[in-house]
């Protein structure tokens, strides 16, 4: 017995000294030595509920902890974490003079979006928007009605107050690296029937309903536009659509929906918090147009404050890869309507209410019905008592176009999503 009680002293003295190297040593191998640490204490006592149990809770804190703290450093270095997309461009201390190189970078079901890589650096220099129908030259909204394709910029920091919805014309990107860049207190973006958009790098929140007005799309059309749900952005009937590096939280509806067709989605390296339904993905259940819907979430962070829908889907094929799940109240990932849903290598951190520590929510369905939907989990890391249910038959042919990049280990995930969010990028320096 004694011999047993100075082994376990040991795995603790251990643990304790991990605790103080989490920031001399690699984050991701702190993680991966913190999980061996875990994984030996529980085979070697698995019976010593007590010393697990305080050893799980320290643990489970000292993740969330030291992960809090890897995305306030300043100093993060962006080259060589393992994540494609920053590891694409974020290395280059030149990125403002090659800013449409970003455009070659985007990876699952969205990779092919260009924005408007091939066109013109449009540069907004007016943060007003007080005229939806015949916006100023110089505005935000006067970019991203043009015909052609525009890569946009802003001149400055700006917090930009939208008066209607932001109607997107298609090839279009609006980046907001080098600036402050906030779209809040008013309707925001919406993608209807166009294709090829990027959004990147800006803070979105705060997002009101619009409408019963007057709103111009393009240099030649304007129409009336009925109440909108005040989501942060809105795809509807969009295709080749890639949300990357923003910040969104505390919208009227959904922080991001895709919904009547949309599809070849892919939205990336998000923050997101301080939200009830968080995504929808999928229009209703009898909607049958959503069956060829197709998108990636990677490499996301699901923080504070969050509820419930990190998707909830319906009908298509939605791979969930390497997020970071570090709160929700109700559920993190749900669906109905027959989605094929394939997680792999993400990171869920359940929440100590010991009712909502299930992933998974199979909505509107009996378990005769939901017990056939393809949903599985593969590689991910359950946390605090969290768990996935899985159902379905696992056929290949489902889940190969519920496939868009490779996975990670859920170990480096931390390492992963650590820049999540919009990025402050200085000219002249690596972003």
């Amino acid at each position: 017995m004694e011999k047993e009680r100075k082994k376990e002293r040991e795995f603790v003295f251990e643990f304790r000294s991990l605790m103080f190297e989490n920031k001399k040593i690699p984050h991701y191998l702190w993680i991966e030595r913190v999980s061996v640490l875990r994984f030996n204490l529980f085979h070697q006592w698995p019976l010593h509920f007590f010393s697990f149990f305080w050893f799980n809770f320290l643990y489970c804190r000292s993740i969330t902890n030291a992960t809090m703290a890897k995305r306030r450093s300043s100093g993060f270095l962006s080259c060589g974490t393992g994540n494609p997309i920053d590891d694409c461009w974020r290395c280059d201390p030149h990125w403002e003079k090659n800013r449409r190189r970003l455009a070659d970078c985007a990876i699952g079901f969205g990779k092919h979006a260009t924005g408007g890589r091939d066109g013109k650096i449009y540069v907004v220099t007016d943060s007003s928007d007080h005229d939806p129908v015949n916006p100023k030259p110089g505005t935000l909204r006067h970019a991203v009605i043009q015909d052609e394709p525009l890569w946009i910029i802003f001149a400055r920091d700006m917090k930009i107050k939208l008066k209607e919805e932001l109607l997107m014309n298609s090839f279009k990107t609006i980046d907001g690296r080098g600036a402050d860049v906030h779209i809040a207190g008013g309707p925001c973006i919406t993608v209807q029937y166009v294709t090829n958009i990027i959004i990147h790098g800006i803070n979105i929140h705060d997002c009101k309903r619009g409408g019963n007005a007057y709103v111009r799309d393009s240099p030649s059309h304007y129409g009336w536009r009925t109440i909108s749900d005040g989501d942060g952005v809105s795809i509807f009937g969009g295709s080749h659509v890639w949300v990357d590096h923003c910040s969104l939280s505390n919208c009227n509806d959904g922080m991001i929906d895709a919904i009547h067709g949309s599809t070849a989605i892919t939205i990336s390296n998000n923050y997101l918090t301080h939200h009830n339904k968080v995504m929808l993905l999928g229009h209703s259940d009898t909607y049958k147009r959503d069956k060829n819907m197709q998108v990636t979430i990677a490499f996301n962070h699901f923080g504070e404050g969050l509820v419930q829908r990190m998707p909830r889907c319906r009908h298509g094929y939605f791979h969930v890869v390497n997020n970071d799940y570090t709160h929700w109240e109700m559920y993190a990932i749900g669906g109905s309507a027959d989605p094929t849903i394939n997680s792999q290598g993400n990171r869920f951190l359940a929440p100590n209410d010991a009712d909502n520590k299930e992933v998974t929510k199979h909505e509107d369905a009996p378990q005769s019905q939901w017990k056939h939907w393809n949903w599985r989990s593969e590689g991910d890391l359950m946390l605090n008592g969290a768990f996935f249910t899985a159902s379905g038959t696992g056929a290949s042919s489902s889940y190969a176009k519920a496939s868009s990049l490779g996975a990670r280990p859920s170990s480096v995930v931390s390492t992963l999503t650590a820049g999540a969010g919009a990025l402050v990028c200085k000219k002249g320096s690596r972003c």
